[in-house]
């Protein structure tokens, strides 16, 4: 779209104000519920892994599902999808906070995932209609990311004092509360962007696959997720267990990497009209391989501390921004008559290259240090330089 249609004629804060909510809700609902996952199995008369099943299970539904629904919002369109998702979600979490046995409990955390996946295709489906090929997209994105680096520190941490002070069923009752805050703000202001004319899209879902441009942005977006989600699970085995940091201690030290995250997607509008798609990620790339270089030199002559290990991540951080707010532009850019459709892929395979290799880095080599996170960033950045140029070189020739 060339313009922005005029129902979405929204400040860039409003735009936020209004989308970011069901983004944050797909990853609150994973995090808030950790510190009371050791106590379900007796609460619920349960095993210990049938209670992993509802972790496990909504990781897989959250990117599985999207698959589906990016398709189902080409063709009924986005609000659609939206708000019937966060219902279920919101539905979902109320049944959560009741359920007294493992069978309900794990049936709603499902469907809590389904209406998660739903309400998170629709919103960057959306992003891409709206802010397709304008610097506002590049701000969104780089936003979402960095709002949602907060997530994962301070989400466990409201969770632990929420079921101290209320219990558990209160953390999904609070999932529901804000579930339904969002859905009439967006009742009243989400209205519908798809493409006018696309309801029974011609194009095959199989072009997607044929793209050079999606594969290759694709990768860089899963670059930039998977070193953030590699640092994430290393860290409190370094930083805790090594250096000796308090849990306190530990939730300062990584939101100062949020921190950094959230000033460069402040900026993030500038570096892509400076530098174009492949520019950023290109730059994005090099950083991450220039902070791996720094966590290599802290790993073989200094000890584990803020400096050593903290300080490299910050340059990754400016990496992983300047990279994930362009690569969905370049990934997605061929694909508006199918943006629901080529988002749910993004996202699909972005997940699964993430959890197979950024798992495979922190299992098989020390993850009481820092060299899961060299390892992967650095492969994949190099990966993707490559590919990025080999992209280049196709598109002078053509």
């Amino acid at each position: 779209m060339s313009d922005i249609r005029p129902s979405w004629a929204y400040s860039l804060p409003a735009a936020l104000l209004l989308m970011a909510p069901f983004d944050i809700l797909a990853s609150l609902a994973m995090d808030i519920y950790l510190p009371v996952v050791p106590s379900m199995p007796g609460i619920l008369n349960t095993t210990p892994a049938v209670i992993q099943l509802t972790l496990s299970l909504y990781m897989i539904m959250l990117g599985l599902g999207q698959v589906a629904f990016g398709p189902l919002s080409d063709r009924i369109g986005r609000r659609p999808v939206l708000l019937s998702g966060a219902l279920l979600f919101a539905g979902a979490s109320l049944g959560a906070a009741l359920s007294s046995d493992a069978t309900a409990f794990v049936l709603c955390r499902l469907l809590q995932a389904i209406g998660a996946s739903a309400a998170l295709v629709a919103t960057f489906a959306t992003v891409r209609d709206v802010y397709g090929n304008r610097p506002e997209q590049a701000i969104i994105y780089a936003t979402f990311g960095s709002i949602l680096s907060f997530v994962p520190a301070l989400g466990p941490i409201a969770g632990a004092m929420i079921a101290d002070r209320f219990g558990w069923r209160a953390i999904f009752v609070l999932l529901a509360i804000l579930a339904l805050a969002a859905i009439s703000h967006a009742l009243a202001n989400w209205h519908e962007t798809r493409p006018e004319g696309e309801a029974d899209p011609r194009r095959s879902i199989w072009t997607i696959f044929k793209s050079r441009s999606f594969w290759t942005y694709t990768l860089a977006f899963s670059a930039g997720m998977g070193t953030f989600f590699v640092f994430f699970s290393t860290a409190p085995r370094v930083l805790i267990g090594r250096a000796g940091y308090s849990e306190l201690g530990f939730s300062i030290a990584f939101a100062t990497v949020a921190v950094v995250m959230i000033v460069t997607a402040r900026f993030a509008g500038l570096f892509v009209e400076k530098w174009g798609v492949a520019g950023g990620v290109a730059r994005g790339m090099m950083l991450l391989l220039a902070g791996a270089a720094a966590l290599v030199l802290g790993q073989l002559y200094g000890v584990p501390s803020f400096a050593s290990f903290v300080l490299p991540m910050w340059i990754m951080a400016v990496g992983i921004v300047l990279a994930g707010s362009v690569t969905a532009n370049g990934a997605l850019a061929e694909f508006g008559d199918i943006a629901g459709s080529a988002v749910a892929f993004y996202f699909c395979i972005q997940s699964l290259i993430v959890s197979l290799i950024g798992t495979l880095a922190v299992t098989t080599l020390d993850g009481d240090s820092a060299w899961p996170l060299i390892a992967f960033a650095t492969l994949m950045a190099l990966l993707v330089l490559a590919a990025l140029h080999l992209l280049q070189l196709r598109n002078a020739l053509a």
